[in-house]
């Protein structure tokens, strides 16, 4: 009874053990924690040097034309049947050389610019033939991308300066088992090998960082954390676990007990 006893003792504590470190924590999956000497969590600098979104290759913008000339505006609007629903829009993609091709226009070089450049640029070409012109442009594929521990997807990025805890809230927040110590952005930048940035959501010092303001054609990716598979998601479950793990030790016991009395 003794050795059945010992045994018993040992399967709680183990138990027990799986129980508390089975828990996801606050220091775990919490956000805008402040950096301690005990949670050991990064401290992010602030971004100074903040750059606006330039244009790429094979992205795409939608522009209209406001003149006074009534028999150029019907013109152009044939031709370019812009509208404020972006869904019907005529959108006009950056070639590899850089340029876009828009109606009356020779192509215009305006990858590498921001978007309030390529419209001052395409404003000036159209002056050349109507001297009222007034560009209206804007970016079509304004979207960026969640996969992994997450509701992946494609979101479309409705605010200026949205930051990534927007981002992540647009697709239901993270998941108990994402790791929220690596999330990495893919991030193109115009050449060949896009800009993978790596980071700790957990720390508040990412506010202001150049972690926090996501960009078109970002891909944030959440990966699975490699201990996932030992914890429990809630306290409900933690609850399960030790019920059918008590009735587990309990039949087991129960069991050794009656094969010693024979």
């Amino acid at each position: 009874m003794k050795h059945l006893a010992h045994i018993f003792s040992v399967g709680m504590l183990l138990l027990m053990s799986m129980t508390f470190t089975g828990c996801y924590s606050h220091r775990v999956i919490g956000l805008l924690q402040e950096p301690t000497k005990n949670n050991k969590l990064p401290v992010y600098e602030k971004d100074t040097n903040r750059q606006p979104y330039r244009l790429h290759v094979n992205d795409q913008i939608i522009y209209r034309i406001i003149t006074m000339d009534e028999s150029i505006s019907k013109i152009l609007q044939t031709n370019n049947r812009s509208s404020t629903n972006m869904q019907y829009a005529v959108s006009y993609r950056i070639y590899s050389d850089g340029t876009i091709q828009v109606p009356f226009l020779d192509p215009i070089h305006i990858e590498g610019l921001t978007v309030e450049e390529a419209q001052d640029t395409v404003q000036a070409h159209y002056r050349e033939l109507i001297p009222d012109a007034e560009v209206k442009l804007a970016l079509y594929n304004k979207t960026f991308t969640v996969i992994g521990e997450i509701k992946s997807g494609e979101q479309y990025i409705y605010r200026e300066n949205m930051n990534i805890f927007q981002a992540l809230a647009m697709t239901g927040d993270l998941r108990n088992p994402g790791d929220r110590k690596h999330v990495r952005i893919i991030r193109p930048n115009g050449n060949e090998e896009p800009e993978v940035l790596e980071f700790d959501i957990r720390t508040n010092t990412i506010i202001g960082s150049k972690y926090y303001y996501i960009q078109p054609n970002d891909v944030i990716y959440v990966a699975r954390t490699k201990d996932s598979f030992v914890r429990v998601p809630t306290y409900t479950g933690v609850l399960g676990l030790i019920t059918s793990s008590v009735s587990l030790l309990v039949s087991v016991l129960n069991y050794s007990i009656t094969l010693s009395n024979k």
